[in-house]
């Protein structure tokens, strides 16, 4: 699927890039902004997987790949002629399996009566880094699909959507089941 013989190639000392299609975009793009911040989010979730017990390692690495697809889905545009080929793309069952681990975590986990701090425990911490480079991705993402010309799918929205909360739920679980969140005390300071 894919191979990498040389990891320079000078196509990119201009300030552009290929989309999966072929086509050149600016580096600065928006799509290329788009699946660039998927890629961040990947990368906390990689540092979060260095800290994690085995049953939340194992629903991690399934989201790593996940975001692999999600951004082979937003690297390939839809165009006005189809493509030689079936482009990946983020499907419901993806969004559903999330929402099954979502619930599994939160079933003991009891409910917060303030917001949550990020920190805690190593592996909650970057599990809340994670989350809001997640927000930044999806934030991105409903940008480029209001733009005229460009279309994401809604199932790629909703991954995102979806696993904002999941890395949220997961950063509890990490902190001994919420136990060990750091809530935030209004006004502590004053």
């Amino acid at each position: 699927m894919v191979k990498l013989n040389r990891i320079y190639t000078r196509t990119g000392d201009k300030g552009t890039t290929a989309l999966a299609d072929g086509q050149r975009r600016s580096k600065a793009d928006l799509r290329v902004e788009t699946y660039g911040t998927v890629d961040e989010t990947n990368s906390c979730i990689g540092l979060a997987r260095l800290h994690a017990d085995e049953h939340l390692d194992r629903m991690l690495s399934a989201v790593q790949n996940d975001l692999f697809d999600l951004g082979a889905d937003l690297a390939t545009p839809e165009g006005p002629e189809p493509l030689p080929y079936e482009p990946l793309r983020i499907v419901a069952s993806q969004v559903e399996r999330l929402e099954r681990d979502i619930d599994a975590l939160n079933a003991t986990i009891p409910p917060i009566k303030s917001f949550v701090l990020p920190g805690g425990s190593p592996c909650a911490a970057y599990l809340h880094l994670a989350r809001t480079v997640c927000r930044r991705a999806e934030r991105l993402a409903v940008h480029l699909a209001g733009t005229e010309g460009e279309v994401v799918s809604p199932e790629a929205i909703q991954y995102l959507n979806r696993l904002s909360d999941f890395l949220f739920v997961a950063s509890r679980a990490a902190n001994n089941n919420g136990a060990d969140d750091v809530l935030w005390v209004p006004g502590a300071n004053r």
